[in-house]
């Protein structure tokens, strides 16, 4: 395996990216999970599990998930809450931050989108608590738009093929 430096670095060709966006797909379809975020794929949905699954493991989120789902079944229900049964549902999972934070969200969201969860980038970006990586990830998953999302294992893992040349 050649190390290639970033002088002589070449953009893989169409082919090459057709035949890793399959391959991903076919891994996918193999190993995927079935995680109840993926279940229905609204935007609020992909929202609450993606802010639960920063620095928390799956396996972790996922009671969390079903039972803060239950008690607040959308955004406006959220929002509604007092920050205190909102932490009372998160407690255990750690980083109360993100918590709080979701709760003014779900705020924001109920007062400047009468309840309906933004669908443009610069929006949901605009949320307390949400990042580029999180703002992306819910459209692309929820809305189908073709957003980047580049996290630590993405970004290792084309970091391996692109200048290393591996598979």
């Amino acid at each position: 395996m050649t190390n290639k430096s970033a002088e002589s670095f070449e953009f893989p060709t169409t082919v090459w990216r057709q035949k890793l966006r399959t391959r991903i797909l076919h891994w996918y379809q193999r190993h995927s999970r079935d995680l109840p975020w993926r279940h229905d794929l609204h935007p609020y949905r992909s929202w609450v599990s993606e802010i639960m699954l920063q620095q928390t493991q799956v396996t972790t989120v996922i009671a969390y998930f079903q039972r803060f789902m239950n008690r607040f079944p959308d955004v406006v229900t959220l929002a509604d809450a007092e920050q205190q049964e909102v932490l009372r549902y998160w407690e255990g999972l750690g980083y109360y931050r993100r918590a709080r934070q979701m709760h003014a969200a779900a705020q924001v969201i109920r007062d400047q989108h009468d309840g309906n969860f933004p669908t443009d980038f610069e929006s949901v970006l605009a949320l307390p608590g949400v990042g580029r990586y999180t703002a992306g990830a819910i459209l692309s998953i929820s809305l189908n738009q073709r957003l980047p999302i580049v996290e630590a294992n993405t970004n290792r893992l084309f970091a391996r093929l692109l200048l290393h040349g591996g598979d």
